[in-house]
């Protein structure tokens, strides 16, 4: 017996609604290779909205030759499910830098469509990527260590020498004094900022208002080394708190938007972009751990200027890697050392058009307990 035309539309109604909620790009290719249908990530994944999907071909978004053609003949032909990982489909239309998994799927009520779920770089990857990270920041902590006994008691021998000496040699060599004793205290300080490294004390932790962090952040660089430079806000009002120690975010965001502004430069279009959004994703099993983590507050700082190079991207986050000429290669460790300290991830995307970094972090639950002193961590689940 054929249902009544309500109850399917009550059917259908509920499949958008379930696959909108799916957090990966979903879309079904009709047999004339039409976009028959688009989920609500999907529409953001091709910059488009589902109305203008439908008005054109798949081919219409890929590259001419793209592998995901050839996959969804594939499938029409076995008429049998097919996975495809790291597939390169990056084009004008939707983007640089697009390397997917994909799943392909024949709908068996449709002779000639099937169903297409994108999946952009895992939450898996990000983990493993974070995991190198804290790896990173391991091995200074060791070295900033052995810095600190090694070498500060035998540079302060060297600056009292240099200030004895200078009360003694001629005018003329007391340039060579003063070098030895600015150079000295150079050393010193790179130390010393090495030193935050091996600090494994216990974070103090509460529910830390996000935009407050990111208010103060943006007046000081406004007051400062950003004060040419526009700021612009893309904030989610609804933001739960982030369950993380405020000075420590303070200083994280501080270093980015530090790093945005130099690589703006005086480009008088220069744009930095401060957004917070809630992402709800998959719990995940963390590698080396039987604990699964949840990462739903995504903060990114984003600016327009040239990005960053192919050849440092990937190792962006260790230590000593820096393109300022006389940058030390630390601010970006300490960030990522940071991040992972408090459960969460950070990642960098960069092209011609700009960088963003962006950082995914636990959000804090309300409890019985007192803020810092859940024993479940205070994080979300």
């Amino acid at each position: 017996m054929t249902a009544p035309a309500s109850s399917r539309k009550s059917q259908l109604d509920s499949a958008q609604i379930v696959l909108n909620t799916i957090r990966h790009p979903v879309i079904m290719v009709g047999p004339d290779g039409r976009i028959s249908f688009a989920n609500a990530d999907a529409e953001d994944f091709f910059k488009a909205s589902a109305v203008i999907l439908s008005r054109n071909t798949l081919d219409h978004f890929v590259p001419f030759g793209s592998p995901l053609l050839t996959l969804v003949e594939q499938v029409r032909e076995r008429k049998a499910a097919v996975n495809e990982y790291r597939v390169d489909i990056s084009s004008p239309r939707i983007g640089p830098d697009k390397i997917v998994d994909i799943y392909v799927a024949p709908v068996v009520e449709i002779p000639g469509s099937v169903v297409i779920m994108f999946q952009e770089r895992s939450m898996a990857e990000k983990i493993d990527r974070q995991m190198t990270h804290r790896g990173a920041a391991r091995s200074v902590t060791g070295l900033a260590a052995m810095l600190a006994h090694e070498i500060k008691n035998p540079l302060s021998g060297i600056r009292g020498a240099a200030q004895l000496l200078e009360t003694v040699v001629p005018d003329e060599d007391r340039t060579l004094t003063r070098l030895i004793t600015e150079e000295t205290d150079r050393i010193v300080s790179l130390v010393d900022r090495m030193e935050i490294f091996s600090d494994e004390r216990p974070i103090e932790r509460s529910a830390v208002n996000i935009h407050a962090v990111l208010d103060r952040v943006k007046a000081i660089a406004r007051n400062g080394f950003a004060s040419r430079i526009k700021i612009v806000e893309e904030y989610d009002p609804s933001l739960p708190p982030v369950f993380a120690n405020r000075d420590q975010l303070v200083q994280v965001f501080l270093n980015l938007v530090k790093n945005a502004a130099e690589a703006i430069g005086s480009d008088p279009k220069g744009e930095i972009k401060l957004s917070t959004a809630f992402r709800p994703g998959m719990r995940l099993s963390v590698p080396g751990s039987a604990d699964r983590v949840s990462l739903p507050l995504e903060f990114c700082v984003t600016d327009n200027g040239p990005g960053v190079s192919e050849d440092i991207l990937p190792i962006l986050f260790d230590p000593f890697i820096t393109t300022k000429q006389n940058g030390s290669g630390l601010g970006l460790a300490l960030v990522a050392k940071i991040v992972g300290e408090h459960g969460g991830i950070i990642e960098c995307e960069s092209s011609r058009a700009g960088t963003t970094f962006r950082i995914l972090m636990p959000a804090w639950r309300e409890s019985t307990y007192p803020a810092g002193n859940d024993p479940d961590g205070g994080l979300d689940g």
